[in-house]
């Protein structure tokens, strides 16, 4: 499994809109051979900057199945208009998980 992992920096005052296009934009990427799932999260500090987390079979499925599809050109017209600057997109492979520790009792 590969994790690609974007920070998204969206221009200031647009991030309602970008949430709504997100949301239309979503099952582009889920209809991917290859797509395992994704997070978006929005930063508690820049309320205009998202972490997106998305699970990849593989590099080539986000990178080629992906990227090189008629989806993407979709994704990328419902999305990039709201970038600036453009994200750096990096993938990870998976070496050691750790499950999180159980919440404490109350």
């Amino acid at each position: 499994m590969i994790l690609e992992v974007a920070i998204l920096h969206v221009r200031q005052g647009q991030s309602a809109a970008f949430e709504q296009a997100f949301r239309q934009a979503a099952p582009l990427i889920a209809a991917t051979p290859g797509y395992l799932g994704h997070e978006l999260q929005q930063c508690l500090e820049q309320p205009d900057q998202y972490l997106l987390l998305a699970h990849w079979r593989t590099l080539e499925d986000h990178t080629v199945g992906f990227r090189q599809s008629a989806q993407y050109q979709q994704w990328r017209a419902l999305l990039h208009p709201f970038y600036d600057p453009f994200p750096v997109v990096e993938h990870y492979r998976p070496l050691q998980h750790y499950p999180a520790p159980p919440p404490p009792e109350t």
